[in-house]
């Protein structure tokens, strides 16, 4: 192996040193300081007799007197089912004090792209245990649904909740007679204080959960190099676990935000020519090459599930980062900040919030029969409850008719007793959809146009038809 002491420039994240043999893209490279340092890079671009290397430690401490040496392989992160139950740094190596992994194989950490005719269209259901998810914008099982949040909202307190409350309901039948997968959770922190990451490990290992999931770690004091290598290796463990071992992974990401200014940072460094708000032209292939890491293959039993979570800078929805996100995502969550003054927890906004494949993974034989409708009705009266109190501030409640204030008072019921339900708290989904029902007990039979007429008889509260009847006599 060529040891090169050539370094002629170094800028920010990058080393330029120049080489006499072809040198391929993506390589891993090691360059030793003059004090002994070993530490690792990535080839970047490659042209002839000149490599630009990103070093994942960052620069300081290298010189012109450093050696480069380039290990003619691609970085690759050494996989095995032991991995669960095990904390690691963003560049994958142990944190926990435990003992070195002892690997099954080494995937490259791109990741291969899954063939379109090979992916098993995503459709049985994944119970969060939080309504406003699993009644409203339900999670299926392959799918990718971000959570679009701003900064100092709880995002993270959701991720943990859903980290440890989602199981595969009939997984977990099946379980009783130890038949059917594993589930397990994958999560990578990127660019994350020492305090969220403490208050991360502190809920993991208090609640169990630690013991099914993997957990990435890259702080936000460690450089921005890694925190782009981070996601692949999170990826790439959960790839692993799910088409080689049958588990039914979970992937949480936080925060992508983070990610993308990393690649801001890089793309400065690299002089390239900025896109939208200085960052990169190429952002969007590079986030769809994250995303599209999830799903199902037909003929093998696990799957990838992602939840990349991420803070929209300024509260803005059109900004670069959620926006291609959400051309990329299939729907996105939405955490509001005036829910969360409210004190409603967790403060998802159901209006602008969507699952698109929700569709094919409720109903009979997966959730129950009256869910789409369910759902539907209550997303129709919230509309027009919150459309309601725009009109409220104009004339006072006074003015509105008697159908009108129900709708107003339906909107505040549907806040505090379907959404706000705690951090700590698992509804399943009979319970959901039961609450729902209570909910629309509020509303008389007529009202309700968007349910079948069999499901009404089947479930509206009979006490609630009274009640519609004495105040119809009033």
């Amino acid at each position: 192996m060529k040891e090169y002491q050539t370094i002629t420039e170094i800028s920010g994240p990058l080393v330029f040193a120049e080489v006499d043999e072809p040198i391929g893209y993506d390589e891993i490279v090691e360059i030793e300081t003059p004090n002994g340092d070993t530490k690792r890079g990535q080839v970047l671009e490659s042209s002839d007799g000149l490599v630009s290397i990103q070093v994942f430690e960052g620069t300081e401490g290298i010189d012109r007197k450093s050696s480069v040496r380039f290990l003619g392989e691609t970085m690759k992160m050494p996989v095995t089912e032991d991995l669960l139950g095990r904390v690691l740094d963003g560049s994958g190596n142990p944190i926990d004090g435990g003992p070195e992994i002892v690997p099954d194989d080494r995937r490259d950490i791109v990741g291969a792209a899954i063939n379109p005719t090979a992916r098993e269209y995503p459709e049985e259901f994944i119970q969060t245990g939080v309504s406003a998810i699993d009644g409203m914008n339900t999670l299926v099982r392959g799918q990718k649904l971000p959570i679009f949040s701003g900064s100092g909202l709880p995002h993270n307190e959701l991720a943990l909740q859903i980290a440890r409350q989602a199981t595969v309901p009939e997984e977990d039948e099946a379980s009783e007679d130890d038949e059917g997968s594993e589930f397990a959770v994958v999560f990578g922190a990127m660019g994350i204080t020492a305090e969220e990451a403490n208050e991360f490990m502190e809920d993991f290992e208090r609640t169990g959960a630690l013991e099914r999931s993997v957990v990435f770690m890259n702080l936000a004091d460690d450089p921005a190099v890694e925190r782009t290598v981070t996601p692949r290796l999170a990826l790439t463990t959960a790839e692993y676990l799910a088409f080689d071992k049958g588990y039914h992974v979970l992937v949480i990401l936080t925060d992508m935000t983070n990610y993308c200014e990393a690649l801001r940072e890089i793309g400065a460094a690299r002089e390239e020519v900025p896109g939208r708000r200085g960052y990169p032209g190429y952002m969007y292939t590079d986030l769809a090459q994250l995303y599209e890491r999830a799903g199902r293959i037909e003929g093998r039993e696990g799957s990838v599930t992602q939840i990349p979570i991420l803070t929209m800078p300024g509260d803005d929805d059109t900004h670069p980062i959620p926006d291609l996100t959400g051309y990329i995502t299939e729907g996105q969550i939405y955490i509001d900040r005036d829910l969360n003054s409210q004190g409603i927890t967790p403060p998802i906004n159901v209006l602008p919030s969507l699952s698109r494949l929700m569709d094919d993974g409720i109903g009979e034989g997966l959730t129950r029969e009256d869910h789409g409708d369910v759902s539907d009705q209550m997303y129709a009266a919230y509309a027009e409850g919150e459309d309601l109190r725009d009109l409220v501030n104009i004339v006072g409640r006074e003015a509105l008719s008697e159908r009108d204030n129900k709708y107003l008072d339906f909107a505040d019921r549907f806040e505090t007793e379907f959404v706000d339900q705690g951090f700590d708290t698992n509804r399943d989904i009979e319970e959901t959809l039961d609450l729902g029902w209570d909910l629309l007990g509020m509303l008389p039979k007529e009202a309700l146009n968007r349910i079948d007429e069999e499901l009404i008889e089947k479930y509206y509260p009979e006490d609630a038809d009274e009640e519609a009847e004495e105040v119809a006599a009033d």
